[in-house]
C-alpha cells in the first residue's frame, strides 16, 4: 500500500530561517504583526487624516504586500485556570466569593457566544530576481514539485535577508505614522503561526516546541 503523501509536499514553504520564510521558488517572505486602531471612535478629522495617511503609505510602496486578518476562537482556559488558582489562595472570604462569581460570569459569557480574537499581519516579499512575475502555469507546476530544501549559501541568504528587512523597516515606519504598532515575527513566532494555521485543532491541545528543541532542519 503506497504511503500517503506528506502535506509538506503541497505547501509552498521550504524552510524558515533567521526570521524569514523561504519559499520553494527561492523567494523570501517576512511577516509583520500589526496592532489595530478603533476607526469608528475617531473624530471625522482624525478619520480623514488616517485615510489620507494610508493612501500615501500604499502609494509609497514599490513592491506588493499581502494583508492578512486571522480570526480564531479565543482560548481563555489558561486565564480561568489562573483565576481558580488565585481564588484558592485567597484568604479574604469576601474577595474569594467575588472571584468565584466572576469566574462563573466569564464561563457563562463564553457559553452564550464564541469570543473571537483577531490578529493582523502584513506579508512582505523579496524576490532575488527582481520580483519577476511568473505565469499561473509556472506557479501551478511549482506546487507539485518534490519537497526539497533550496540550499542557499549563507552570504547570499544574508544579502537577500538584508534587502527584505529594509522593506520591513520601511513598512513599520510607515505604519507608525498611522498610529499602528508593528513588529516582525521571529523564527519561533513564524513556526507557531504556520503550525496554528495548518493544525487548528491540534494546536489547541498541543503547543509547538521551542526552536532549539525542535528536531527539524531550519534552512
Amino acid at each position: 500500500m503506497p504511503k500517503p503523501a506528506s502535506v509538506q509536499k503541497y505547501l509552498p514553504i521550504t524552510g524558515i530561517r533567521n526570521d524569514c520564510v523561504i519559499l520553494k521558488d527561492g523567494t523570501l517572505r517576512a511577516v509583520i504583526m500589526c496592532s489595530s486602531i478603533n476607526f469608528a471612535l475617531k473624530s471625522e478629522k482624525e478619520q480623514n487624516a488616517i485615510i489620507s495617511g494610508y493612501i500615501n503609505f500604499i502609494n509609497s510602496l514599490t513592491w506588493p504586500i499581502q494583508i492578512v486578518i486571522q480570526s480564531r476562537k479565543l482560548n481563555i482556559d489558561p486565564y480561568l485556570e489562573e483565576l481558580s488558582r488565585l481564588e484558592k489562595e485567597q484568604t479574604n472570604e469576601l474577595l474569594k466569593i467575588q472571584m468565584r462569581d466572576y469566574i462563573a460570569y466569564i464561563k457563562e459569557l463564553i457559553q452564550l457566544g464564541q469570543i473571537m480574537a483577531k490578529k493582523f499581519f502584513i506579508v512582505v516579499p523579496y524576490n532575488p530576481l527582481g520580483d519577476v512575475k511568473r505565469s499561473f502555469f509556472e506557479r501551478f507546476l511549482e506546487i507539485f514539485k518534490a519537497p526539497s530544501f533550496i540550499k542557499m549559501k549563507r552570504e547570499k541568504f544574508e544579502r537577500y535577508r538584508t534587502e527584505l528587512f529594509k522593506r520591513v523597516d520601511f513598512i513599520i515606519s510607515g505604519l507608525a505614522g498611522l498610529g499602528i504598532n508593528a513588529v516582525p515575527l521571529d523564527t519561533q513566532s513564524l513556526i507557531e503561526l504556520f503550525y496554528n494555521i495548518y493544525n487548528p485543532t491540534e494546536s489547541v491541545l498541543q503547543k509547538v516546541e521551542k526552536v532549539e528543541k525542535l528536531n527539524i532542519e531550519l534552512l
